[in-house]
């Protein structure tokens, strides 16, 4: 009989020691992931307030294409040099940092600030609400007047109806992209769209013949036609007009704030109209 009273009371305290192991082991269940979440919200904390983070390193990671002189281009030294470069330049100058740069293909800019291998992307990024919706933006800096450009001997095209069956190149990724697919096709109908990664590629097949037109911005298209003697000309008025401003993550406050500040002040002292004149030639008209 004790024998039997004996091991009833062995095997009940085993079934209490593992009663008890297992709801040790789910009450350290929760308690993990209140970390996890804990440590998850730290680091978005962190991320938010890049600003800090940027003055902290001393320098603000800028991304250019590195191909669209005037505002962004390897000069004669091999230094990024041009418009969005002085401003790039300036801006840090005004948050207290220096501007460190990168130059790729335009297309992979944005996915690039996206990933945070750039603080900011200050390259000719139209503003528009598609891109709006995955990234921000500062107020505009610069305003780009929009022409159709043919070569000197094509006179059959001179506004965007005249596009119809034809061959239109355009750079890849880029707002004029998106303008001839989604506004351009559906109003003229039918015509090839051929993308490029650089301006001077698609200059070089418009003067052969091998395409019957781009859509730029004069301001771009003069320096490369003034080097290569291009047989090129900008027919009608404007198409359009597209604002570019510096662009950063969302959530970024803090930055953005500083970035417009750092603008607005430029424009007020005249630093702006100063880098407008050494690379347009004439005073900014906004």
């Amino acid at each position: 009989m004790k024998t039997r009273k004996r091991g009833f009371l062995v095997t009940t305290l085993m079934a209490l020691a593992m009663f008890s192991l297992v709801l040790s082991a789910c009450g350290t269940k929760p308690e993990a992931a209140n970390s996890s979440n804990g440590a998850g919200s730290s680091n978005e904390a962190a991320a938010g307030n890049q600003l800090e983070a940027i003055k902290k390193a001393g320098v603000i990671k800028v991304g250019m294409m590195g191909t669209y002189q005037p505002y962004n281009f390897l000069n004669d030294k091999k230094e990024l040099d041009g418009f969005d470069v002085d401003i790039a330049n300036e801006l840090a100058k005004r948050i207290g940092v220096k501007a460190e740069f990168t130059a790729q293909e335009f297309s992979g800019l944005i996915p690039s600030l996206q990933k945070k291998k750039f603080d900011a992307v200050i390259s000719q990024v139209t503003i528009t609400p598609d891109r709006e919706k995955v990234i921000d933006f500062t107020e505009p800096y610069i305003t780009n007047n929009v022409n159709i450009i043919v070569n000197n001997k094509t006179n059959d095209i001179t506004k965007l109806e005249d596009f119809k069956g034809k061959t239109i190149g355009v750079g890849l990724g880029t707002n004029d992209e998106s303008y001839l697919r989604n506004e351009v096709l559906p109003k003229v109908g039918d015509f090839e769209i051929k993308t490029y990664d650089d301006v001077i590629t698609s200059l070089k097949d418009l003067n052969s013949g091998r395409i019957d037109a781009t859509i730029n911005n004069l301001y771009a298209l003069k320096p490369i036609v003034d080097k290569n003697g291009f047989q090129i000309k900008a027919v009608g008025e404007p198409i359009k007009s597209d604002q570019a401003g510096v662009a950063i993550n969302k959530d970024t406050p803090e930055l953005k704030a500083a970035l417009n500040k750092a603008l607005k002040e430029m424009k007020e002292d005249g630093t702006y109209k100063t880098i407008f004149k050494k690379w347009f030639g004439e005073e900014p008209k906004e």
